[in-house]
């Protein structure tokens, strides 16, 4: 099965219909009764939602968050929200059977409602590693009854990964780089913990903010002592600053030698940070690229 083959698949018959709704579904398990039909799913995370395409469960899928961009279908489903700030009556209102998300999906009161009406929520280990990969594509597998297409597809991603992994190994220059927030508000660069941490450290560079955790804002003194070779964003982070030119304007780049050789690597954000199936591309490109741009 290959990643890039995003199929439409067949869509099964759906039976139960609006069982949900019936008072002891609550109390059923997440065992083999669940398994007997296929689940209207809502996904929360544009990682889960690439899973249920690549799985050829489109059919069931009868909603998503705002992250979910792609495939470009994806972007024509129903919309429930950004998965951090849920409603129980947008969730509710498409009749889920089933909610994948992940442990950043909420809020938790949210997802407790939604489960006190009789709907499977099914949350993965958000940790950022390539284990947290492997778990979406079991849980959606599992929850879409396709879990034969589930395996198939993480031996597939799996050596994929190997590969990068070896790509990476190879080299020995690890570029100094911080990665940049700036989606809205204030400009905040990553610390450890992060998504972008982690991928920088995936794609064999090093990131230089290791004194605190999350994302804070950085002074002008600070990257200049962080010194970073390579500066690292969205390309919607990008666009929301103005673009590349106006990027560069930013007082406090100029203190860094990345300034001085323009050394910008922008992805697309789901691309860059989901942490999904394309994760291994995600990890290629990054590292191509930031080795090319600090030769």
């Amino acid at each position: 099965m290959a990643v890039q083959s995003w199929g439409q698949g067949g869509t099964r018959r759906r039976l139960l219909r609006g069982v949900a709704a019936l008072p002891w579904l609550s109390a059923m398990g997440s065992g083999a009764a669940w398994a007997a039909r296929p689940a209207r799913i809502v996904s929360l995370g544009g990682a889960l939602t690439e899973v249920v395409y690549l799985l050829g469960a489109q059919g069931q899928l009868v909603g998503t968050d705002t992250t979910s961009l792609f495939p470009e279908a994806a972007l024509k489903t129903a919309k429930v929200g950004y998965m951090r700030q849920l409603s129980a009556e947008g969730l509710l209102s498409l009749k889920p059977d089933a909610v994948v998300g992940t442990t950043e999906a909420g809020p938790p009161v949210v997802l407790d409602q939604v489960r006190s009406a009789g709907v499977r929520v099914e949350l993965v280990q958000a940790d950022h590693t390539w284990d947290e990969v492997r778990r979406k594509v079991a849980t959606v597998g599992r929850v879409a009854g396709r879990e034969r297409e589930a395996q198939a597809l993480q031996a597939d991603l799996d050596a994929q990964w190997a590969a990068v992994q070896k790509v990476v190994a190879a080299t020995t220059r690890r570029p100094r780089a911080i990665f940049i927030l700036s989606h809205g508000g204030s400009p905040m660069v990553a610390g450890t913990g992060t998504a972008a941490d982690a991928l920088i450290r995936f794609a064999g560079a090093t990131n230089v903010i290791t004194q605190f955790a999350g994302y804070r804002p950085l002074t002008a003194e600070a990257m200049a002592s962080a010194a970073p070779e390579v500066l690292l964003n969205s390309t919607q982070g990008i666009e929301a600053l103005g673009g590349e030119a106006a990027f560069w304007q930013r007082p406090e780049l100029a203190l860094t030698p990345a300034f001085r050789r323009k050394a910008l690597v922008a992805m697309e954000a789901s691309h860059l940070l989901g942490f999904g199936p394309r994760l291994p591309a995600a990890v290629r490109e990054l590292h191509t690229r930031t080795q090319a741009i600090t030769a």
